[in-house]
């Protein structure tokens, strides 16, 4: 069921021109509209990858339908798409919503750390886990994520936000660059020491079930790709088909002229390393150290 906004709080940065929201049930959502100006689409892309990052235990914000009404539209003089030389206002209907991350405090929530802070992310690790989705979604944008903390917490954790051009935003092509869907800084790859830093990442995205995948292209609004089901159902077929390319596309971004990996072990540098699916479930289990 869609989460009724109720309040207009401010508006986003992003060329989504997102808008912040408070919603019937208290949380706070950062609001998509159908009518952004990149595409229609790019909530059907949030709404469906958000969801496959959360099924492979990724950090990323509850999304959920946000029912925005006409009512409250022509009451927010604030809730208006720039396009440019025009201006229009946001559109009434179902749109794309994403819980705000931590909360509304200064310094809770930030998207960008200096260097000695960024070490120390508390789930750095999960930058290897969000190469890997995103190289399966074809994300044509840069990683996008967002550092939150506590009140009284020292350390950060990455809530990985923005999927909206994964499957190239609002043409869903597959388009696999070796520098596309990667976050800006190195850094965060410093504990990357091998295949086993992507293995767990792997085993569940190559093992998620297909129900799961369909179970969220089933969620997403007629009107968000207009209602052309055909396009959506290739969509989600070629997307379970290229499971098993995600590991050339790493290995081609670790290849590149970043050298983002330098920290990967001795040895055959993208060897396997003899990681496979039943080494893994034992590794989950806690069979395996």
């Amino acid at each position: 069921m869609a989460v009724t906004a109720v309040q207009h709080i401010r508006r986003m940065r992003g060329g989504a021109q997102g808008q912040l929201m408070l919603g019937a049930d208290g949380h706070v959502y950062v609001v998509k509209f159908q009518n952004n100006p990149q595409h229609t689409r790019v909530l059907a892309n949030e709404l469906l990858a958000t969801r496959l990052a959360a099924a492979i235990g990724l950090t990323t914000p509850q999304a959920d339908l946000v029912d925005v009404s006409q009512w409250l539209i022509e009451n927010t003089p604030e809730l208006e798409m720039d396009l440019g030389r025009s201006r229009e206002r946001c559109k009434p209907g179902l749109h794309f919503g994403s819980r705000f991350a931590g909360g509304l405090m200064p310094g809770q929530v930030v998207d960008y750390l200096p260097e000695e802070q960024l070490a120390e992310v508390k789930n750095i690790e999960e930058f290897a886990g969000v190469l890997a989705l995103d190289k399966w979604t074809g994300n044509a944008n840069g990683r996008q994520a967002v550092f939150v903390k506590k009140q009284r917490e020292r350390r950060y954790t990455a809530h990985f936000i923005d999927f909206g051009y994964c499957f190239h935003a609002g043409e869903w092509r597959f388009e696999d660059l070796p520098l596309r869907g990667v976050y800006y800084r190195n850094l965060v790859y410093r504990e990357v020491r091998g295949w086993e830093s992507f293995e767990k990442w792997l085993f569940k995205i190559e093992k998620l079930s297909e129900d799961v995948v369909w179970g969220a292209v089933n969620e997403i609004p007629h009107e968000w790709y207009g209602g052309n089901i055909s396009e959506l159902e290739a969509l989600a077929e070629k997307l379970l088909a290229r499971r098993g390319k995600i590991r050339e596309l790493i290995e081609a971004f670790g290849n590149s002229d970043r050298q983002p990996f330098p920290n990967w072990g001795p040895g055959d540098k993208f060897a396997a390393k003899g990681w496979n699916d039943s080494r893994w479930e034992a590794s989950i289990e806690g069979r395996v150290n």
